[in-house]
């Protein structure tokens, strides 16, 4: 029997989802630079690593809005039948930091129908442990109809 998920005709406008919390670690840090790349002396130094504190040595901007995607899978709702991802707005407004524990808090702002599935618009903000917005943006999505029977 196949997983349970959200198909285009069970989302309503205002739906909303907050997934777990996770914190940041050298090790995730390590891994996104390790497959992206991106390898920044001060994300990927462990000398100047300094825990949570504010000093900490920041992360880079797009694991943030990556690990979004990752903690929905880990939300008390089922995973939307995504078909493909349309489009990302995204604003960077605070640095994330090794030891930040964040969460992402996912409206529905919009929805319309097309041929085999719809369009959905997602609001997302990612929350660091003080509760502070430190990304936000919106997700557009192309999301299946539920199959007939």
């Amino acid at each position: 029997m196949s997983e349970p998920k959200l198909y285009f005709d069970d989302l309503k406008a205002g739906d909303a989802v907050e997934t777990p919390s996770l914190t940041i670690t050298e090790p995730d840090v390590v891994r996104y630079a390790g497959l992206t790349g991106e390898w920044d002396e001060r994300s990927t130094n462990a000398h100047t690593a300094r825990g949570s504190e504010e000093g900490a040595r920041p992360v880079p901007e797009l694991l943030g809005l990556c690990l979004s995607s990752g903690l929905g899978w880990r939300a008390p709702a089922p995973p939307l039948a995504i078909v493909a991802f349309v489009g990302v707005e995204w604003r960077f407004l605070r640095p994330l930091r090794i030891g930040d524990t964040i969460r992402c808090r996912s409206r529905m702002l919009a929805k319309r129908s097309v041929r085999d599935g719809g369009i959905v618009v997602e609001g997302r903000e990612i929350v660091n442990q003080r509760d502070e917005i430190v990304q936000s943006g919106k997700v557009t999505l192309l999301v299946a109809k539920r199959p007939a029977p």
